[in-house]
């Protein structure tokens, strides 16, 4: 751990396109907190709003860095980190805010074999209204060397973008994020390759909110099909990544790694009922995935009753006809989709698992 007298240069870098509504609360939480060896650097990817406008009036508080080209989620990244210099860099989306002690908290709990830290956050609406919390309590992280898990099933339980923290050697060895593969999801090329090189580190406390509203690239339940397809394609793109970067390491990930992962086993299976014909995998079978999501299912890292309900509402997906799976699918991916009586079941469930 670092004492006190040990002050250790962070970087917070913003990434942001088209955010201005959110973009002063972001910045101000970077600026304000209670660690003072911070430098802020707000990406700004070509936005068409006022976004420059207000990066602009903040003035020497922050290090501006306006693209002048739209390259998405990697290429802001990729800029960011250029322009940075910390030893601990965390990357914040421009909707979400990280809370004042984010950094101290990180730092204190730092080490010199840490590759990557995570931690929860709130999931807030538009007006900061604490909502729940992200991943949800129940669900553990992975913590320590999780390279076996990685390489068995392309994934472990991590976070998204605002609640990790990277070491800067780590971030050098597999830096740039590729820009045309990862426009979009830049985090997950980031989550999936750190871990090869150090550990994973996790604190339990919400060190900062995750904001979902109705223009996250990650909320977009009125094109189900088209969201579960890209997230296939996401994690094919991640397992490509992994396999070339473990391979120069001396390492080897299964080329059916993906067919181990509940969670990519819910999205493919929703991609092929939804819309087959353009489901990105020609010959996945329903029954064959959800016969997969049944096994993957009880190798979770989670509690026995998490794993066997998990297992059975893979085995319904498999045996119902395609259009009540299909709704089935939604009811569990898309919260906004399910019956009321659902939704109070499910918080009971929850619950019961916690």
């Amino acid at each position: 751990m670092y004492s006190d007298v040990d002050r250790t240069p962070v970087s917070i870098i913003i990434s942001n396109y088209n955010y201005a509504r959110f973009l002063r609360p972001c910045i101000d939480s970077a600026l304000e907190q209670d660690y003072k060896d911070v430098e802020v650097i707000i990406v700004d990817d070509e936005s068409t709003d006022n976004s420059v406008e207000i990066i602009e009036s903040y003035g020497g508080k922050v290090r501006p860095c306006l693209r002048a080209r739209n390259g998405g989620h990697a290429a802001a990244f990729n800029t960011g980190f250029a322009a940075s210099s910390g030893e601990i860099v965390l990357f914040l989306d421009a909707d979400d805010y990280l809370y004042p002690n984010a950094v101290s908290e990180a730092v204190s709990a730092w080490e010199a074999t840490i590759a990557q830290m995570q931690f929860r956050l709130h999931i807030v609406d538009e007006d900061e209204q604490i909502k729940d919390i992200f991943p949800p309590p129940e669900l553990p992280f992975d913590s320590g060397d999780v390279v076996p898990k990685l390489l068995r099933k392309g994934r472990y339980q991590t976070t998204v973008t605002s609640g990790l923290a990277f070491d800067r050697s780590t971030l050098e060895t597999i830096m740039p994020i590729p820009e045309p593969d990862f426009r979009q999801g830049a985090d997950g090329y980031l989550v999936t390759l750190a871990p090869l090189y150090g550990k994973v580190t996790s604190i339990e406390r919400c060190l900062g909110a995750y904001r979902i509203h109705g223009s996250n690239h990650s909320v977009f339940a009125e094109k189900f099909g088209q969201r579960a397809r890209w997230r296939v394609e996401h994690d094919f793109r991640r397992l490509e990544a992994l396999s070339d970067q473990a391979a120069e390491i001396g390492l080897t990930v299964p080329p059916d790694a993906n067919l181990h992962d509940p969670v990519h086993l819910e999205e493919r299976l929703a991609s092929l009922c939804v819309d087959e014909h353009q489901h990105p995998v020609a010959d996945d079978s329903k029954l064959a995935l959800a016969v997969a999501g049944v096994t993957a299912s009880l190798e979770m890292n989670a509690s026995l009753r998490r794993r066997a309900v998990l297992a059975a509402w893979f085995l319904s997906i498999g045996v119902l006809p395609r259009q009540m799976a299909k709704t089935v699918l939604s009811w569990k991916l898309v919260a906004s989709s399910r019956p009321a009586f659902l939704s109070r079941m499910s918080k009971i469930i929850r619950h019961t698992m916690e």
